[in-house]
């Protein structure tokens, strides 16, 4: 248990410290419908965005995004907003909102 306390801790602090760089993005995207997606759709949508990143180079990576009702709200590190906006852009994707990562916190955040 103390393994995975630490593991989750460790995890929690390269997560910060990724936030204190500056790295790290959340986009907002409204898709009408989002929730109601097929699975196909969203393989088509995923496949579509790992294109124009890898045609963007290394420097801005896609981590992971949630679908939650209209909207995805999806995870990058880059090193600013222009090149997440280019990709939005590129995609054909919205990017409602782009807000850079100050800080990161969960339950071990009120651990000792």
């Amino acid at each position: 248990m103390r393994l995975i306390k630490s593991i989750a801790a460790l995890t929690l602090s390269s997560l910060s410290s990724l936030a204190a760089a500056g790295n790290q993005y959340i986009i907002e995207r409204t898709i009408p419908g989002a929730s109601q997606l097929s699975a196909a759709e969203l393989k088509s949508i995923s496949q579509k965005s790992r294109a124009i990143l890898e045609s963007l180079g290394p420097e801005i990576q896609w981590q992971q995004s949630y679908v939650a009702e209209d909207k995805f709200y999806c995870v990058y590190e880059a090193p600013n907003k222009d090149i997440i906006a280019k990709h939005a852009k590129l995609g054909g994707f919205p990017a409602d909102k782009i807000a850079q990562v100050s800080g990161v916190i969960g339950p071990n955040t009120a651990e000792d």
